[in-house]
C-alpha cells in the first residue's frame, strides 16, 4: 500500500476510534488534522505524518509509523502508530481524571446530606 490509506480506516485499525463510522464522523466534524488543514475521511495518509486528533479534553498527536486498513489486535499497534502528544496535553488529561468525582452530572438532582458533609470534609482537609 505505498500509496497511502484512508484516515479514517487508518484512525479504526489502529483503535483509535471504536467504528469506523465513528472516525469518519470525527474527520467530517473537523476533530482530525494533520498540521493545520482538517481532513476530509477520503485523505489518503503517508508514513512520518504527524496527525491530531481532538478528543476533549485533549489533542493527541499520533505519528503515522505504518499503514494498514486492517483492524488488529491492541498487542500490535506499537508497530503503526507513535504517540507524540505533548507532556503539557497528558496532564491536562491527568488533571481532569483527578477533577472529576469532584463534579457532579447535570441533572442529578441536589446534593444529599452525607455529600454535602463529604465534600466539606475533603475542602477542609
Amino acid at each position: 500500500m505505498a500509496e497511502g490509506v484512508r484516515i479514517d480506516k487508518w484512525l479504526w485499525a489502529i483503535r483509535i476510534f471504536k467504528t469506523r463510522s465513528m472516525a469518519t464522523e470525527a474527520c467530517k466534524k473537523g476533530h482530525i488534522s494533520i498540521g493545520d488543514s482538517t481532513l476530509k475521511p477520503s485523505k489518503m495518509i503517508q508514513v512520518g505524518e504527524i496527525v491530531k486528533v481532538r478528543k476533549p479534553p485533549i489533542t493527541k498527536s499520533l505519528k503515522v509509523l505504518a499503514l494498514t486498513g486492517k483492524r488488529m489486535s491492541a498487542k500490535l499497534i506499537l508497530g503503526f502508530v507513535e504517540d507524540v502528544t505533548p507532556v503539557e496535553e497528558l496532564e491536562l488529561l491527568e488533571m481532569q481524571k483527578n477533577m472529576r468525582w469532584i463534579s457532579r452530572d447535570r441533572g442529578t438532582g441536589r446534593p444529599t446530606k452525607k455529600d454535602r458533609r463529604e465534600l466539606d470534609d475533603f475542602l477542609d482537609a
